[in-house]
């Protein structure tokens, strides 16, 4: 059986909420039933969330892959540590 529930609570929380649960692809009423449940079961709350890359960190990753692709800036094998090194000296 469901019900309603009504809560009280900041505009911009509750926007910011929708949003952030949109992004990840699911109903705000999901993540508030979801946080119940979990206080029920354990008397307890928390929460965490993922960090977000930094721009700066975002567009080194996407050079890095290019790089990778295009088989640039990666170094070769070595059999030895006498060619790595000179290969390094190079």
């Amino acid at each position: 059986m469901k019900t309603v529930l009504n809560v009280k609570t900041d505009s911009l929380i509750k926007e910011k909420a929708q949003s952030l649960a949109k992004h990840l692809g699911i109903p705000l009423s999901t993540v508030v039933n979801a946080y119940l449940k979990e206080f029920v079961t354990t008397g307890a709350f928390s929460v965490q969330r993922e960090p977000e890359l930094t721009l700066a960190v975002k567009k080194e990753l996407v050079q890095a892959v290019s790089d990778v692709a295009r088989g640039t800036a990666v170094s070769p094998t070595f059999k030895d540590s006498k060619k790595a090194i000179a290969w390094l000296n190079s």
